[in-house]
């Protein structure tokens, strides 16, 4: 089997690799000193969009083309802000990414800011990870010390102040908005768009927001050109992707894959996951992290038309939600015959109940809703109409938020329903067996 090429990961492994000598001594900062001394910032925002690299976030939208989007009036400051409040359950990645190579994550700001013409950035960390911000101030040190940040950077007259600010502790805070309000130092609310933060962002001003993975590429990028990036990769997902891999796996951990990969091969391939815990056999994978619909075995390793599942933006989505889900953020967690689909579908509820920001009534209300009547169902108290009422709920949270807290609240319920509903129906109509400990509904399954 082929070893895939490691756009990001490939220094990983190198001892010391997040010391500025050893980034240095393993090709760091070239990228860098091409941007700022060979290249102007529109030619860099080309070669990104040349590049058809997708935020890695969750959204998936272009990052070159949201780099376009950013309003450039006159005596208006810019700014680049990067998202590393990951807070998604399943999703590990981008802390990885920073506290493994910090200076990659550094020279990409570097190169993204010069890019978009900003002075000042930001790198929004969550608050619990207080020892991969240790890590980050002690590399932007470092640069600093070397010249590689601050004033006259490589004596090139560009001028950059990098910030790492703590988060407010809270999932909504991984928003774009949200973040952006927290930044400035208020509750973490998201903002109504229009405007954009491409317009209106960080203190009013012209913002681009993307994610850790996002950034990290751009010294890639910039020094072998954004063709051969698309080169990588399937379609219209180019490039590779870390996946956090977690659940009822023989390897779990982070995962860098050129997209495109079988889902079939990256659950079994030795080179991977290795294949499910011994003994069990697949059931479910939640794909790209809490907020995506969940898929059973037969649809998650191929599409309804009976095509092998891809690990790409477009295959994952093949279908819609009647067949399908998404990317998302990578958070791939495997579930063998041992999982409680309710259960599980109860706890991520929790979760979302409890993250709401509370601004929008079809959020705040409903998610509380959905998390009580599963909580009834799990508890042996539940009916058959409250299948369909949480159907029902799903569907008015729906679309009628702010953010997309609601929908990510929405779609892990709906989606467990639409493929798992006999075990919902077992729970209600078997609340003795279900209540017991460790009971799990099992129709036959065999064992892979």
């Amino acid at each position: 089997m082929a070893e895939s090429i490691k756009i990001l990961t490939g220094n990983f492994d190198v001892p010391g690799i997040e010391q500025l000598d050893v980034y240095r001594k393993n090709g760091g900062y070239a990228g860098l000193e091409k941007a700022l001394k060979q290249m102007s910032p529109d030619e860099i925002v080309e070669e990104v969009k040349k590049s058809g690299v997708r935020g890695r976030g969750g959204a998936g939208f272009p990052m070159g083309m949201k780099w376009g989007f950013l309003a450039k009036p006159e005596g208006v400051p810019r700014y680049l802000v990067c998202n590393g409040d990951e807070s998604e359950p399943g999703t590990f990645k981008d802390h990885y990414l920073m506290m493994k190579s910090p200076h990659l994550l550094i020279e990409g700001m570097i190169i993204s800011s010069f890019a978009l013409g900003a002075n000042t950035s930001f790198i929004y960390v969550r608050g619990e990870l207080m020892y991969v911000i240790n890590i980050l101030e002690k590399a932007i040190a470092e640069a600093k010390a070397a010249g590689l940040l601050g004033k006259n950077i490589l004596g090139t007259g560009y001028d950059l102040e990098l910030v790492v600010q703590p988060g407010g502790g809270a999932y909504i805070c991984g928003e774009e908005t949200a973040l952006l309000e927290s930044l400035e130092g208020k509750r973490g609310n998201p903002r109504n768009k229009p405007p954009f933060p491409a317009v209106k962002g960080l203190y009013q001003c012209p913002t681009v927001v993307n994610n850790v993975e996002s950034i990290s590429t751009t010294p890639w990028i910039v020094l072998n050109g954004g063709e051969e990036y698309a080169k990588v990769g399937i379609g219209r997902s180019t490039g590779t992707k870390l996946i956090s891999a977690s659940g009822h796996v023989k390897n779990p951990g982070v995962y860098e894959i050129e997209l495109g990969l079988p889902v079939e091969e990256f659950i079994y391939s030795d080179q991977y996951l290795g294949g499910i815990r011994d003994g069990h056999g697949l059931k479910a994978v939640v794909a790209g992290g809490s907020s995506v619909p969940i898929l059973p075995k037969d649809l998650i390793l191929k599409t309804a038309a009976g095509e092998p599942r891809l690990m790409s933006y477009e295959s994952l989505s093949d279908g819609g939600f009647a067949s399908g889900t998404m990317l998302g953020s990578g958070g791939f967690i495997a579930m063998d015959e041992t999982t409680c689909i309710v259960r599980n579908t109860w706890n991520f509820s929790r979760f979302y109940r409890h993250e709401s920001c509370g601004q929008c009534s079809p959020c705040r209300e409903g998610t509380g809703w959905m998390e009580k009547v599963l909580y009834r169902i799990e508890h042996g108290k539940g009916n058959e109409r409250d299948i369909d009422l949480l159907v029902d709920v799903a569907k008015k949270i729906e679309g009628n938020t702010i953010c997309p807290l609601g929908d990510a609240a929405a779609w892990p319920v709906a989606s467990a329903i639409r493929h798992f509903r006999d075990e919902f129906e077992w729970h209600v109509k078997n609340p003795e067996a279900a209540t017991k400990k460790g009971a799990v509904y099992q129709p036959e399954l065999s064992l892979a």
